[in-house]
């Protein structure tokens, strides 16, 4: 058993993610703890990397800004598609995520920010993107 998080680490943690304002964005505190293969993409790269060298038992929080988290905010990933573009059926509700299917059969996400007769703007970025971000960590163990 390590006493510090490695890149090949299993670890049983308790983390918070919440935008400086407080709005939170994820949080396993209030449930089971969380359980991740460093290295396997459960957790975002950039929030591994942070975790490596940490501690068990100890209580972290970290302030990210947009680089060190989910990345700057980027304005090509906001896509207006053309509404007969669209799949047939496909339920569109502005302010709502929409799951989509790609040719590879791969699914990604996109945020429905508005809706006319003709078109829906999409915006792919991670919903935390372009976000200062406070990273709180619980490391209950490491293997």
């Amino acid at each position: 058993m390590s006493s510090t998080v490695r890149p090949d680490s299993y670890l049983t943690l308790h983390y918070r993610i919440t935008a400086l304002d407080g709005e939170e964005f994820l949080s396993t505190f209030d449930m089971s703890p969380a359980t991740l293969q460093m290295g396997s993409g459960q957790l975002a790269e950039n929030l591994e990397n942070v975790l490596l060298g940490l501690n068990a038992g100890e209580h972290y929080v970290f302030e990210l800004e947009p680089e060190q988290a989910f990345g700057v905010h980027n304005e090509r990933l906001v896509e207006r598609i053309a509404r007969n573009g669209l799949p047939a059926g496909m339920e569109l509700k502005e302010n709502s995520v929409v799951e989509f299917t790609a040719p590879n059969g791969a699914t990604f996400a996109g945020f429905l920010r508005e809706l006319d007769e003709s078109s829906a703007l999409f915006d792919f970025n991670h919903p935390m993107a372009g976000k200062t971000i406070r990273f709180e960590v619980k490391i209950i163990g490491i293997m």
